[in-house]
């Protein structure tokens, strides 16, 4: 089977056509992650059982928020790896409130491998709009690389980072990922005028 550069051409419109479409669902979802971010920064690790909580309940709402998102976006490049990365949250989030009581250091680890697997999941969200020629797709690469420096960071400082690293980097990675939906949807704008 070939593909005819015709195909090409009509799959690039339909993408363009998705994104800029769309981009009022990508500016929602990126102001809504980062007002949950720097709502995160701000929450004062004082009590584990409720940051644990507090944090359950964050990346719960914004795999929600994103799973809606990603099926109202669902012609856009990088579906999949957004499902993913939505189901990921919500899953994060399940085990978080469903288990309250596990440690802060256990929800050190859940959280350093949702890092991993977050910045792996978003860096190929990126490679998959940079094929597509989508612009602004190194904001969403560059969201990747701070997801996989933050797990570095809390695996490093461990078991003292427990302590403190939880609301901090939940709530950079949330930031970082809803200013890169934000320069995202802002050039799909720019793109549909």
């Amino acid at each position: 089977m070939s593909i005819h550069p015709s195909d090409i051409d009509r799959l690039d419109r339909r993408f363009a056509i998705a994104l800029r479409n769309g981009w009022r669902f990508l500016l929602i979802e990126g102001v809504i992650l980062a007002v949950l971010g720097t709502a995160a920064v701000i929450i004062p690790p004082v009590a584990t059982l409720a940051v644990e909580i507090i944090v359950g309940w964050l990346f719960l709402f914004s795999g929600i928020v994103g799973l809606v998102m990603t099926f109202l976006m669902r012609h856009a490049p990088g579906f999949w790896w957004s499902l993913f990365s939505a189901v990921l949250g919500l899953a994060a989030g399940v085990t978080l409130i469903g288990w309250p009581r596990g440690g802060v250091l256990s929800l050190t680890l859940l959280l350093i491998v949702f890092f991993i697997m977050e910045g792996v999941a978003t860096i190929m969200y990126a490679l998959d709009h940079k094929r597509e020629l989508s612009g602004q797709w190194g904001f969403m690469l560059a969201s990747g690389i701070v997801d996989l420096v933050l797990a570095a960071i809390i695996y490093a400082g461990l078991p003292g980072t427990a302590a403190w690293a939880i609301g901090l980097m939940v709530g950079i990675n949330m930031l970082f990922g809803g200013v890169a939906l934000i320069g995202l949807a802002l050039h799909a704008r720019h793109a549909a005028a």
